[in-house]
């Protein structure tokens, strides 16, 4: 299917169209441009989502673990047994004890609901990275400090250096009642996660801490779990859900949050299928272009028919014709499309601006910033489709020119 000189020089010349030709030239540069457009549409959306996908998971896992071990009732006895077996367990590379608690926090007369989460002294230690005022490092047990997401500072007004009363209802009982127990806590280190949820509502202290604040003793309510492979954390933990049958509730963070990751995965695929029809839009913008050049120069093919050219160099010469069209304005829509993902966070702030409109609340997408990751797979795929709809395109009006009869065009010449 390799060009000779004769249908190539014909190509270009069909390509570039003369000045009496300006109505093909622009058809053909709409072509060009809807081409272009629909593939940087295609590769910008489905980064976006993927980059919404990638960075929930990184973060959400990152807070909690691949999968975990909670009791029920809410307490795990015999917590270190149990948690000696489930680090024996091939596939998990690290597991701690952890406690979550929903209760309330007031400061100044402000009162926020908040998760009171109680960390090993090996996980308070990875919000290292996260902390955004103060020292992380203080969060020792009994010293009476906490530190709390960057969203629940804001709306309680803390700072670094304040102290906090953590209420929890489920106080001790005396002769008038249960009194709810109150306990002040110096804020150590304000921390931003980048999920607005943890970020509203997180109080982290030291294990020893929570159960002190929780009545508990020496239990916790969970045990957090890090394996291999994410995806296979179901695989990973069946021999423990298993072995703990009515004692806990093995859970993946599938599970946890199937919701979220299987809306995603739908909107994913819904908007691919959606958008591709652009890029068949710019297809047929592709046939309509070159059925007016075969229309324009039906004197000219019968002309190279009369001197030699056979059908299927004219069939090569079109196609070829249409075909770099679509090429031409593939490439244009990677490279805009790669432009837009680059400044994408000045371009949603512009908009934003200028709508008065904010297109990225982190309360209702938990993430802070917009993400984008593009996936190469998926880049090589949106190339295909548009590459081989423009050849599709181009393939009638090809076969209208390579089967013009010479003497039937040149009869009335």
């Amino acid at each position: 299917m390799l060009l000779s000189p004769f249908e190539w020089t014909i190509a270009k010349r069909y390509l570039l169209p003369g000045r009496g030709e300006a109505f093909i030239a622009l058809v053909a540069g709409i072509s060009v441009g809807v081409v272009m457009l629909s593939v940087a549409l295609l590769v910008v959306v489905m980064s976006v989502m993927n980059g919404f996908r990638a960075e929930l998971f990184d973060k959400i896992v990152g807070v909690n673990g691949h999968a975990i071990v909670q009791a029920y009732g809410g307490r795990l006895d015999n917590w270190q047994a149990v948690l000696a077996e489930v680090e024996k367990t091939p596939g998990v590379t690290d597991a701690s004890p952890l406690i979550e608690q929903p209760l309330l926090a007031t400061f100044n007369g402000r009162v926020e609901a908040i998760f009171v989460r109680g960390n090993t002294q090996g996980d308070i230690g990875e919000l290292a990275d996260k902390v955004v005022m103060g020292d992380i490092r203080r969060l020792q047990p009994d010293a009476g400090v906490v530190a709390i997401g960057a969203r629940l500072a804001e709306n309680i007004g803390v700072r670094v250096g304040d102290t906090i009363t953590i209420i929890n209802p489920a106080g001790r009982s005396t002769p008038f009642g249960t009194v709810p127990r109150q306990i002040g806590y110096e804020v150590a280190a304000i921390f931003e996660v980048g999920l607005y949820d943890y970020d509203q509502a997180f109080v982290v202290m030291p294990i020893p801490d929570a159960q002190t604040l929780l009545l508990t003793g020496d239990t916790i309510g969970m045990i957090e779990v890090k394996t291999t492979d994410p995806d296979d954390a179901a695989e990973i933990m069946a021999p423990v859900a298993e072995r703990l049958s009515g004692r806990a509730e093995v859970r993946t963070w599938q599970q946890i949050n199937s919701a979220i990751f299987e809306a995603l995965e739908v909107e994913r695929v819904a908007m691919f299928f959606a958008l591709s029809f652009m890029v068949l839009v710019a297809a047929f913008n592709i046939l309509s272009s070159l059925v007016m050049l075969v229309r324009a120069k039906t004197r000219d093919i019968a002309i190279m028919r009369t001197m030699g050219a056979t059908r299927k160099s004219l069939l090569k010469i079109f196609v070829t014709t249409g075909f770099t069209v679509g090429a031409i304005g593939t490439m244009a829509g990677l490279i805009l499309g790669a432009l837009i993902l680059y400044f994408r966070e000045p371009i949603v702030k512009a908009i934003s601006f200028v709508t008065g409109q904010d297109l990225w609340d982190p309360q209702v997408r938990f993430l802070s910033t917009l993400p984008a990751r593009a996936d190469p797979v998926e880049i090589v795929g949106i190339v295909i489709l548009a590459l081989v709809l423009s050849f599709l395109a181009t393939l009638y009006p090809a076969m209208k020119a390579s089967g013009t009869d010479p003497v039937q065009v040149l009869r009335y010449e």
